[in-house]
């Protein structure tokens, strides 16, 4: 049970950094840089942010997790992550389908499929280095 606690409580956790993240750029260096620049500099420090919070929850949560357990929240964070983005984008920030998609094209600059990327393997690499 502590496992779905701590996947679920971290996961709230993520969203929650994430819209600060998003405020950030929106409000502090979007006007400066633009809109690609901003998002790609917020995509980098959101992974930044997943991967050192992924790292701290697991060291001091004293969860060992296996193999396995590391998969099942990687995937958990993934199914999370990309449904909350595009149905609560969609459907409570009138965000429209194709925005929605057009943040995952890596061939206009758009780096934010390196995100749910992250989420999928930060269980896994910070288990493997806490084990180490």
């Amino acid at each position: 049970m502590k496992i779905i606690a701590v996947t679920l409580g971290t996961w709230f956790l993520f969203m929650i950094l994430a819209i600060i993240n998003a405020g950030i750029r929106n409000g502090v260096y979007k006007p400066i840089v633009g809109d690609l620049t901003a998002h790609q500099i917020s995509t980098i420090i959101f992974i930044f942010v997943i991967l050192v919070v992924t790292y701290l929850i697991l060291r001091f949560s004293d969860l060992n997790l296996s193999d396995s357990q590391a998969l099942f929240m990687g995937i958990t964070w993934v199914i999370l992550t990309i449904g909350f983005e595009f149905i609560a984008g969609h459907y409570a920030f009138g965000i429209s389908w194709e925005k929605l998609l057009a943040d995952y094209n890596i061939l206009n600059g758009r780096v934010w499929g390196l995100v749910p990327l992250t989420v999928f393997i930060a269980p896994s690499l910070s288990s493997f280095i806490l084990r180490r």
